[in-house]
């Protein structure tokens, strides 16, 4: 028997909504766990409310109700250092966000210099070792202009790995790369798999999802309808929602 694995994020009750002239309910009564170590993989249509969970999680969008604890910080309190927090959580987006006007090097060393968990010449050490985990150490002195769509998101993926977060978001990371791209970013994936990262990644490659993931999600309209191993998800599916987006996907 394994000892038991210490719950890294726990959602209670999650409510997302937006006010226009209407109220727009995206994500709706959301209960989760994800425990440390663990690979959950987020599958389902667009709109689903995927990312916006995601966002949630990191605290780039406001709770509308419930609660989401990140290692026992609630981070629905007033009085939690949401900055903090963020410290411990990585975020890659799908368009890469990295800074147009800075090299590559500069780009990774920015953040722990700012928030002063590192000397300059200790973030550039960790960005050079970060750059050679994902392949790209002969590219620290370029311009992100210069690089391909992999090796933008491969840069954004150290980049988010210089903080030494102990989880890993990815927002449909390959879903903006031309297709022969999309190997050499979810290999690097893989390997972070491997190594025991805590890792929530939304995405559309179902082969990802079958080979590295603990957990498979599947959600619509705002809500968990189905979740369990990547074997039960895709070979034994029981919700019809489930079954007939499989059924187009795969």
């Amino acid at each position: 028997m394994s000892e038991e694995r210490k719950v890294k994020v726990r959602i209670c009750g999650l409510q997302k909504y937006f006010k226009t002239h209407t109220v727009l309910h995206v994500l709706n009564g959301i209960n989760l766990e994800i425990m440390e170590g663990e690979v959950v993989v987020i599958i389902g249509p667009s709109g689903s409310g995927k990312s916006t969970l995601l966002r949630c999680i990191n605290g780039l969008e406001e709770l509308s109700g419930g609660d989401i604890i990140i290692d026992g910080h609630n981070i629905s309190s007033k009085k939690v250092n949401m900055n903090k927090v963020r410290e411990s959580v990585g975020m890659v987006f799908q368009h890469f966000n990295l800074f147009n006007n800075m090299n590559v090097l500069r780009n990774l060393m920015l953040a722990p210099v700012d928030l002063k968990k590192a000397t300059k010449a200790e973030a550039e050490q960790n960005a050079m070792a970060m750059l050679e985990r994902v392949g790209l150490a002969d590219k620290a002195k370029a311009m992100p202009r210069q690089l391909s769509g992999g090796q933008k998101q491969r840069v954004a993926i150290a980049r988010a790995l210089c903080m030494k977060p102990d989880i890993m978001l990815f927002d449909e990371p390959t879903s903006a790369l031309d297709p022969e791209m999309v190997g050499e970013v979810l290999e690097v994936m893989k390997e972070l798999a491997r190594e025991g990262m805590t890792m929530a990644v939304v995405t559309h490659e179902m082969g990802f999802a079958r080979e590295v993931a603990d957990r498979v999600i599947f959600m619509d309209g705002g809500r968990i309808l189905e979740e369990g191993t990547p074997e039960q998800i895709f070979g034994n599916p029981q919700h019809q929602r489930t079954k007939d987006f499989l059924n187009k996907v795969l």
